[in-house]
């Protein structure tokens, strides 16, 4: 039996290809979509979808406020551009059982509709502990969420937290794969993560990084190698869960 999709977004570009993503699928099935909110709860409504793909940015009713009318039991997945940790909380908050970041690969599109149909929720919650222990250290650190190397870093931290070994293969290993989840090069992701280090160390909060880890790591004029960091942090991460 099909697992039945609706998807809501008003990039018309953006919903076409994945339409056109899904259609080859013997698996799953677009039975609607909409580019606004208010259509979204007439054709959710009309189909009584397995899951729905969510954007929240959009004309007369943003995701939001679609899924604030919609019932607790819907699965939602939202897909969007927005990084802010407020708008992921906000969104979990209201229903949304995952939030993925815009670009994403269709494959791992695939994996959360399996995991909502599954109903996954222990990994769920699991994962978002992970992310927001992640998201306050960045805070703490002063590496702003706007910036490119921002998810790049996240994503890396978490990698090394399931293999701690892969800090080994950096340039070998973990920069391709996380230009492999973002639809980019090994080059761009070491130079953008490289940057967010840069961006923290020169907001001068030292104080707060040394503090977080509870040993004075480092000094104003030194900084961590990118391998260094995403250790430090792993490593933190490993050590809180033990």
């Amino acid at each position: 039996m099909q697992t039945k999709l609706v998807i809501v977004d008003d990039n018309e570009e953006f919903l076409t290809s994945l339409v056109e993503f899904f259609a080859d699928s013997s698996e799953f099935k677009v039975v609607a979509t909409a580019t606004n909110g208010e259509d979204a709860l007439d054709v959710i409504t009309a189909t009584r979808p397995d899951v729905v793909l969510l954007d929240l940015v959009m004309p007369r009713l943003d995701g939001y406020g679609v899924l604030e009318q919609l019932s607790p039991s819907q699965k939602v997945i939202v897909m969007s551009a927005l990084s802010g940790e407020n708008f992921i909380t906000k969104a979990t908050e209201l229903g949304a059982k995952y939030y993925i970041m815009k670009p994403f690969r269709n494959e791992t599109l695939v994996s959360r509709i399996n995991d909502c149909i599954r109903g996954s929720t222990a990994s769920r919650i699991k994962n978002k502990t992970l992310e927001e222990k992640i998201t306050n250290i960045f805070i703490t650190v002063g590496i702003p969420a706007h910036i490119k190397g921002y998810q790049f870093l996240r994503e890396a931290i978490k990698m090394a937290i399931d293999n701690p070994d892969v800090i080994n293969s950096i340039t070998k290993r973990l920069y391709p794969e996380v230009a492999r989840r973002f639809d980019t090069s090994p080059s761009k992701v070491e130079r953008a993560i490289r940057h967010a280090i840069e961006v923290a160390w020169n907001r001068g909060k030292i104080e707060n990084i040394n503090s977080l880890f509870g040993v004075r790591v480092y000094n104003h004029n030194e900084k961590p190698t990118n391998g260094e960091f995403i250790a430090l942090v792993a490593d933190k991460m490993l050590l809180e869960s033990v």
